[in-house]
């Protein structure tokens, strides 16, 4: 399969040099080498593009004021000579950021990243959506759960409201992460785990693999080397974080025969 794509870069030189490179990328199809964001929209109108390889600072229309204003946008990976706009450009959910000069081994990076989130992005929309009845056990967890217990995530031109409570796991999917919901939601966000865990409250979130993060107040069992939760998934506790699981959720939750 492969995923089609545009350039948007008003250098000619550099337009040329990366898109001989695009080229040579199997699972790119290249649809469009266009000098400025303008002749862009209206690719971007008439088509449907995968993602988009775009400059930032350009005549007219720069890279971020193009994104900015696309209802819905592509996948958009940013090539620039500067490295003033990336954080900017991470708020605005750009899946990767490359200065130049881009070489073959970065875009290749980049494109399977984006390739990624578009697969996983598509089967989230086919997979259906299965209402399950809350438990006794979902019912008691939400009234331990403080109602300021709620953070945000940016989802295309909004912000939607996450309860906490609501988490039952976190995986990783590298740059980004993906958050299952007891509501039978999945959620993106370009945020990586690592960074998810610091921001995450410990009274409630727990890592237990590189992969994945859990809501302890959804834990169903524990064994040696793995977590069920109360929907039934499985989720593997690694040899990294087991000590850890154990410190700081088993020993302190555990009833114990005699106490101090």
């Amino acid at each position: 399969m492969t995923y089609k794509c545009i350039i948007v870069e008003d250098n000619i030189l550099e337009r040329d040099a990366l898109a001989m490179k695009i080229r040579k990328i199997e699972s790119l199809s290249l649809k469009a080498v266009l000098s400025d964001g303008m002749e862009a929209i209206t690719v971007l109108k008439n088509e449907e593009i995968d993602i988009v390889f775009s400059d930032i600072d350009m005549p007219d229309l720069s890279g971020i004021e193009l994104l900015k204003s696309l209802k819905q946008p592509p996948v958009f990976i940013f090539i620039s000579a500067h490295t003033e706009h990336a954080a900017e450009s991470f708020n605005l959910d750009v899946i990767d950021y490359i200065v130049k000069p881009a070489k073959l081994e970065r875009l290749i990076k980049a494109t399977d990243k984006a390739i990624e989130y578009i697969n996983a992005k598509r089967k989230l929309s086919l997979e259906p959506s299965v209402k399950q009845p809350a438990t006794q056990s979902s019912n008691d967890i939400m009234r331990t759960i403080d109602a300021q217990d709620y953070f945000f995530i940016k989802e295309k031109n909004s912000h939607i409201k996450v309860n906490m409570g609501d988490v039952l796991y976190i995986e990783s999917m590298g740059d980004f992460s993906k958050i299952i919901t007891t509501k039978q939601k999945t959620h993106f966000v370009l945020v990586s785990l690592k960074n998810l865990e610091k921001q995450l409250p410990e009274k409630l979130f727990i890592r237990v693999h590189k992969q994945f993060i859990v809501n302890h107040l959804h834990i169903k069992n524990i064994s040696s080397t793995d977590i069920k939760l109360i929907d039934n998934t499985i989720i593997p506790v690694s040899s990294a974080y087991k000590q850890a699981l154990q410190d700081n959720l088993i020993n302190k939750k555990t009833l114990t025969r005699f106490t101090e």
